[in-house]
């Protein structure tokens, strides 16, 4: 096997071609074995399999400095820089993460999981060493699909006032996680067609210097072409066109589903696994429902379909009611604004570690202006994610925005329920955290008016102690209330919120009356969070609160039932909380 003589990037200038296309195709069996078994970005990787083994042949790493964006494509540049033991052994599989980290390899430079950075840090890494007065190069490795993030352009646009190295390779493989939106790909579809001829060219109008390479995936083409933008003095786009999902037939011919893919998804494809009823599935019915008889109604997402349960078929019901913008939250935010100022009703869904992204747009051009969109938040809560994709962030950044009416469903019929009020709603955006748990129905339809803003629903009536559960942690709020009335007979007064945004002060100092602690649980960040407004609700008063969720800290695939624990969030340690709190 050509791979046992590789372990670092100098290996590879003692092989020949021969022996490196050799090499590109074991270190393709890796990455096909690997993603099979555990999971993960399937297509990207094994697309530029070729261009990681003549960058890491031409260049000097980690002396010459490589950002990748998003880093989906990172796998093959992990195996050539000392990793590779990790996709030979299934054992170690879960011990690297699949994005670009520094604490496991100098050859990282950044921990990146959010798309159209690349060409930004590698502006910063170009002008600290032309600061220094070194002479590195800095490369960023682009896929087109992240050029629909505005920052992408705003890297490339400043990358061509540096005059000095920066090389921007674009990874151009006509899609991004599912096909390409933007008037961009135009462009980028001529430069292919003409062989990067075309007069009419977005890098020459920024400024850049410009090299096409047709074949991507042919290594004798990346060599020679990295060689030549070797040491070059001036910025310069390096155009390589590649084939997403190259090597396995499955990902070239199911370019989207083998983007990102669940374990054995190999293994299972072409079998007819019954799909059951989840909160996609009620979402996806909810709007095409109504997109029949209501010609206003879009449904708008920012180019992760296939994580939200969108499929083909879906987006083709939808037809022209369905509008993808490409990798850009920011300007769905504002374009979701606009559509509702003028009367059509948008519904953006958007996954909890997107929301960051656009917040700014989400407080001026759409809070600001109070448009009635209607937002559903995915993925929201603590989790065991890779710490670029952590969904507990969404509360304190969503609901302390004014105008913003941001609701927590606890189960099917509330959800249903809360969809169908932003539909209706014209005064105010709103905004739905969609569960994260498994579907639970009660079978009976919640007739809330959630046009009276703010409303608790007070679940049962207790007395001493009231557990507020807000949303994925009602729940585990109706579990403590069942082990302290068995173990010590209080009866507690139970509590589902349902607002997130704001707090009912009729009934919270009604509370005071016969409650002397209020508890709340929430399935995200504390800081900022809802509990807060809670505790600083009773803070002048003699109730005691206690508030129960995350940490304000970054996490990395830690277990979440580690996470829970270190939070105190399992039930025998909540009912600890609660007697040292009371002294029983």
């Amino acid at each position: 096997m050509i791979l046992d003589k590789v372990n670092f990037p100098k290996d590879l200038r003692s092989l020949n071609i021969e022996e490196m296309k050799t090499l590109a195709d074991e270190m393709r069996e890796l990455i096909i074995n690997k993603v099979n078994t555990i999971g993960g970005h399937m297509a990207p990787n094994l697309g530029i399999v070729e261009a990681t083994i003549a960058m890491h042949y031409v260049f000097d790493a980690p002396k010459d400095k490589i950002v990748f964006d998003v880093s989906h494509q990172c796998y093959p540049h992990k195996i050539l820089t000392g990793r590779k033991e990790y996709f030979f052994n299934p054992d170690k599989y879960l011990d690297i993460t699949g994005y670009t980290a520094p604490e496991e390899s100098e050859y990282d430079y950044f921990k990146v999981g959010h798309t159209s950075t690349a060409a930004s840090l590698a502006c910063g890494l170009a002008k600290a060493r032309d600061l220094k007065g070194e002479n590195e190069n800095v490369i960023a490795i682009v896929g087109d699909g992240s050029l629909s993030g505005g920052e992408a352009l705003e890297g490339f646009d400043n990358a061509a006032t540096l005059n000095s190295n920066i090389i921007l390779v674009l990874n151009d493989n006509d899609m991004s996680i599912a096909e390409n939106f933007g008037g961009i790909y135009q462009n980028l579809k001529l430069l292919r067609d003409t062989k990067g001829q075309a007069e009419c060219n977005l890098f020459k109008a920024m400024g850049l210097d410009y090299m096409y390479v047709d074949d991507g995936n042919d290594l004798e083409q990346m060599i020679k072409a990295f060689e030549k933008v070797k040491n070059i003095d001036h910025p310069i786009v390096l155009h390589i066109r590649t084939l997403k999902g190259k090597g396995l037939k499955l990902a070239e011919e199911n370019k989207e589903a083998f983007h990102w893919m669940m374990p054995k998804t190999i293994d299972n494809w072409g079998k007819n696994i019954p799909c059951n009823e989840d909160y996609n599935s009620i979402t996806k019915d909810f709007i095409l429902n109504k997109a029949k008889d209501d010609k206003t109604v879009v449904a708008i997402n920012a180019a992760t379909p296939g994580a939200l349960g969108w499929t083909k078929e879906f987006r083709e019901k939808l037809d022209k009611q369905y509008v993808d913008v490409g990798i850009c939250e920011e300007h769905a935010i504002a374009f979701s604004s606009a559509l509702a100022k003028s009367g059509a009703k948008p519904f953006f869904c958007v996954l909890s570690s997107f929301v960051q992204r656009t917040y700014d747009q989400i407080m001026q051009d759409l809070c600001l202006n109070n448009s009635p969109i209607k937002m559903l938040v995915f993925w929201g809560g603590l989790s065991s994610a890779d710490v670029t994709h952590l969904g507990c962030f969404d509360i304190p950044l969503i609901s302390n925005i004014p105008n913003m009416v941001y609701l927590a469903p606890t189960n099917k019929e509330e959800y249903l329920a809360m969809l169908e009020y932003s539909y209706n709603e014209t005064k105010h955006p709103v905004a739905i955290r969609v569960p994260n748990i498994p579907l639970k129905s009660t079978g009976i339809n919640d007739t809330t008016d959630y046009s009276i803003l703010n409303k608790f629903k007070v679940v049962e009536q207790g007395e001493n102690i009231a557990l507020i559960g807000l949303g994925n942690f009602f729940d585990l709020a109706k579990s403590i209330k069942e082990e302290l009335k068995s173990k010590f007979n209080i009866n507690t007064t139970l509590l589902n919120p349902k607002f997130i945004t704001g707090i009912d002060e009729t009934l919270l100092n009604d509370l005071k009356q016969n409650h002397k602690l209020v508890i709340t649980f929430e399935d995200g960040q504390l800081d900022g969070g809802f509990g807060e407004k809670i505790s600083r609700f009773y803070g002048s008063s003699n109730i005691k609160t206690l508030n129960f969720g995350g940490k304000k800290e970054f996490t990395d695939r830690v277990d979440i039932n580690k996470i829970y624990k270190i939070n105190h969030l399992t039930k025998d340690l909540i009912i600890e909380d609660i007697k040292n709190t009371l002294n029983i």
